[in-house]
């Protein structure tokens, strides 16, 4: 039996997974391998490192002290240079260096306490890549590239950006890995927003959540069938912006308590792609 811990993208919305694993540590659900794509690449990262309940509660301290400046620096000479089209990206990926630099407890990812796989993007084929080995802070800052936002990284000779891009939350290479027992950790979707994102990095994150969460249901659906996936129910309703980080703690709250209700009352079974869909509050 193999557990594997797979968690989604969905930028400042990666502070409810926080949230989620903060209940499932305390429960003693841990996993053999973790897969992340995104900044569940980054939280996988952390939880590689070390998965008791003082590991986790460090990194929800870390979340709440997040700005949006701490992840996309925006300077007028990136901007300008990337919109006029003499650079393929808006802001610089320094700022998620820095942090991964300063918190990541290994250097290698083959050298992680837990194995850690991460899910990027090859921008030539279109094809998802899943990294396991090589420096971590370049394979999770791949898959953390968001495209024309953050610049893409390259590592082995291949051109790589976010994971999100096809595979936001690689329940297929949990599978391919071996894995029995699939926790799927959704960041969700803002579903009900009250105005229109002013950023177009507000616009963009939103698009982009809206998109994968549909083909998570697919992927949920299908897998199914060949293993034992339990999706931790997303937040729900949820008016947060993808790209506001002023609200992960009352995320991280929200999912720790809503994430206990869900395991206390024993609701995981099939038909959990209803949990991803698109839909509309009274």
């Amino acid at each position: 039996m193999t557990t594997a811990f797979v968690l989604s993208g969905g930028a400042s919305l990666g502070a409810i997974e926080v949230g989620m694993l903060q209940t499932l540590i305390e429960r003693g659900i841990r996993p053999d391998i973790i897969v992340g794509t995104s900044v569940g690449a980054l939280n996988g990262a952390w939880l590689a490192g070390g998965s008791t309940e003082a590991d986790i509660s460090e990194l929800a301290d870390l979340w709440r002290g997040l700005k949006r400046s701490s992840v996309f620096p925006t300077t007028l000479f990136t901007g300008f240079t990337g919109f006029v089209g003499i650079g393929n990206h808006l802001v610089s990926n320094h700022a998620i260096r820095r942090l991964l630099e300063k918190h990541l407890r290994f250097e290698r990812m083959e050298d992680a306490p837990i194995p850690l796989h991460v899910v990027a993007t090859d921008v030539l084929t279109g094809r998802d890549v899943r990294l396991s080995a090589g420096p971590a802070v370049d394979a999770v800052t791949a898959s953390a590239a968001l495209p024309g936002i953050l610049p893409p990284v390259v590592i082995a000779g291949r051109t790589l950006m976010d994971g999100g891009v096809v595979n936001n939350t690689p329940i297929s290479h949990a599978i391919e890995l071996g894995a029995t027992t699939v926790w799927v950790l959704p960041t969700g979707y803002a579903c009900t927003l009250s105005e229109v994102p002013s950023s177009a990095l507000g616009m963009g994150l939103l698009g982009v959540t809206l998109a994968v969460n549909q083909r998570l249901a697919l992927d949920v659906e299908r897998y199914e069938k060949v293993a034992d996936i339990r999706v931790v129910p997303p937040l729900c309703p949820l008016d947060t912006s993808p790209a506001d980080f002023g609200s992960a703690d009352e995320m991280i709250n929200r999912a720790r308590e809503q994430t206990a209700e869900w395991l206390d009352e024993e609701r995981v079974g099939t038909g959990q792609a209803i949990l991803l869909l698109p839909h509309v509050h009274g």
